[in-house]
């Protein structure tokens, strides 16, 4: 089993900046990729980015593509999503997740993670 466990979210205005933290424990030695996805109210739950966990490679989806940047420190076991320039439709609780599976490509489904934290609320007001 892995445990994640997110921090760093919060009340932003718009233009302005955030740090997701999402520290892992456990077997971390069967993780391959982390990712980060949102959800926000009425909406399914979305991929934003994803890191391969040896190797550092990152893959972000479109709409954050050259505003948020997703890292990785081993020695920590930890994984951050920086937001920049956020906006209100950043507004979402943003899980953690960790895939084990031997994937060519970085997974943006969800179904190919098998671990989830329990997100963070990301609240950004005009």
């Amino acid at each position: 089993q892995v445990q994640l466990v997110e921090t760093g979210g919060g009340l932003v205005q718009a233009g302005g900046a955030l740090r997701l933290s999402c520290a892992a424990s456990g077997r971390t030695f069967s993780i391959n990729a982390m990712g980060w996805f949102r959800q926000a109210p009425g909406k399914e739950r979305e991929f934003v980015a994803a890191i391969r966990w040896s190797g550092g490679s990152t893959f972000h989806a479109d709409s954050v593509k050259g505003r948020f940047t997703i890292s990785r420190d081993n020695a920590k076991n930890t994984v951050y999503l920086q937001m920049n320039s956020l906006k209100p439709e950043d507004t979402a609780v943003y899980y953690c997740a960790a895939s084990s599976g031997r994937y060519v490509f970085l997974p943006s489904r969800r179904d190919l993670y098998d671990y989830w934290g329990q997100g963070t609320q990301v609240t950004i007001s005009s």
